[in-house]
């Protein structure tokens, strides 16, 4: 029996019988611990890899280290924390080591907003420079990897080559680099890691394919590999279709309202074409879209389009669009006259604590604006610095919720009962199946302005409205 001996870099395959050649895996490194890093993190040492995160941030870094998550976020402390246990899992603030004690390295790092509208690619850029640096003393073939969304041409056109000069390589020869785009939804993220839609790998050399062939072969027996150009476009593609599906399904609601016509039943005949119409999901009129994607990517595309001198108007009217159906649940609490309002659910959507964008911290701040009294409450929110930590991500791009972000430890309270005790009206903002029980608890002469059709059957009350039915 033949057993290879030597440096895990250097490594590729372990013969333990004449008859079966095993190849080790992969060791990866992955910077930048947010949402997508710390799940990449955690599930790609599940998958049996060893890994270390990398970020700038201690505290998350001791975090990770320890095997607790950052974040709200299903089952990814579970892996965290198996991960460190089984000695799989580690994290650091020194990029350079994580990179040249690994085969790969994943860039996860924000590309949020910047201030002319575009994606601000600077963390990556700064990121290319250590990864360079990293290289420059290696020997070993080492795939780099990049994560994030970010227009067509930003791998190739402005990483690509700044891990060159600092590296004294040249891609696809020395090294390998690609896109992979992650489709990951916020509160499913572990389950959809390993159950994915559809896994996109864009590269442009066969080598680095073949490594990330592998990563990904547990969990999809058939990635798509693509141009690293095509795998951009793909992810903004993804993001804008969804945020036009919200957007769409909503303005149904709006059409359907005056004429006293069920927008739901109009929309539950509407997918029942799966041949045509795609999928359900995100087809339910409902409230505004938000989070850290799809606002972002929607505007990424239009500041694309008109860098190439592209019309596009539908999706130059998303944003317009989004902003009509949070002034049409702003007025819906108007009429009711209530000056104390709850708000059941205040991050973006539910079983998250991103605040990203959300589009009931734009209701919230319009309704202070104009001296209502608000409560509210949210099941995976909990007060901390990471609050204000996630404004800086949106500084751009929302800088009047500034003032409501920072007060928001002052009127989130601690139980939804406590929150709609003294309320006049109350804003349900995420399905939670709870909040069904706690409704019923309310002062009698409450009203309720429903944004995701909380029940069904509709309630027959005149203190009962919903925003598109």
């Amino acid at each position: 029996m033949n057993m290879y001996v030597g440096n895990l870099n250097t490594a590729r395959k372990i013969e333990i019988s004449p008859f079966r050649v095993v190849e080790p895996k992969a060791s990866i490194s992955v910077i930048g611990l947010g949402y997508v890093g710390a799940v990449s993190l955690a599930c790609l040492s599940s998958l049996g890899h060893r890994v270390v995160g990398a970020d700038i941030d201690e505290k998350k870094v001791d975090s990770i280290a320890w095997g607790n998550s950052p974040i709200h976020e299903d089952r990814l402390s579970e892996l965290l924390t198996r991960g460190v246990a089984e000695d799989l899992l580690s994290a650091t603030t020194n990029l350079p080591r994580a990179v040249r004690e690994t085969d790969v390295t994943f860039v996860s790092v924000g590309t949020p907003t910047s201030a002319d509208g575009g994606c601000d690619t600077r963390a990556i850029e700064a990121v290319a420079k250590g990864i360079g640096e990293a290289l420059a003393q290696k020997e070993a073939f080492h795939v780099v990897v990049l994560r994030c969304s970010v227009p067509p041409g930003t791998t190739l056109e402005v990483m690509k080559p700044i891990i060159e000069r600092h590296s004294g390589k040249v891609a696809g020869v020395d090294f390998g680099i690609g896109f992979n785009p992650e489709f990951l939804r916020e509160g499913t993220a572990v389950a959809d890691f390993h159950e994915p839609p559809k896994t996109v790998i864009g590269v442009t050399d066969e080598k680095t394919a073949d490594v990330l062939s592998k990563i990904y072969e547990p969990v999809d027996r058939s990635p798509i590999v693509t141009t690293v150009e095509v795998a951009e476009l793909v992810k903004y593609v993804d993001n804008v279709w969804h945020a036009s599906k919200v957007c769409f399904a909503n303005e149904v609601g709006r059409l359907c309202k005056p004429m006293g016509i069920d927008s739901h039943a109009v929309m539950d005949i509407f997918v029942q074409d799966t041949k045509l119409n795609l999928s359900p999901y995100y087809l339910k009129p409902g409230f505004a879209f938000g989070g850290s994607c799809l606002p972002k990517e929607v505007r990424a595309v239009s500041h694309l389009a008109k860098t190439l001198g592209v019309e596009l108007p539908m999706i130059d009217a998303l944003m317009p669009s989004n902003q009509k159906q949070i002034d049409q649940a702003v007025d819906l609490v108007e009429r009711t006259g209530a000056k104390k309002v709850a708000v059941l659910g205040v991050a973006f959507k539910p079983g998250t604590d991103d605040l990203r964008e959300s589009p009931t911290l734009e209701l919230i701040a319009e309704l202070k604006a104009k001296g209502v009294e608000v409560t509210a409450y949210d099941p995976a929110i909990e007060p901390g610095p990471h609050i204000s930590q996630q404004f800086e991500y949106m500084r751009y791009a929302a800088p009047h919720l500034k003032d409501v972000v920072e007060d928001l430890p002052v009127f989130l309270k601690e139980t939804p009962g406590d929150a709609i005790e003294e309320a006049d009206a109350i804003i349900v903002s995420q399905k939670i199946p709870e909040l069904r029980s706690v409704l019923k608890s309310k002062k009698e002469d409450a009203a309720i302005v429903d944004l995701v059709r909380i029940t069904a059957p509709l309630p027959a009350s005149s203190d009962y409205t919903g925003i598109g039915w």
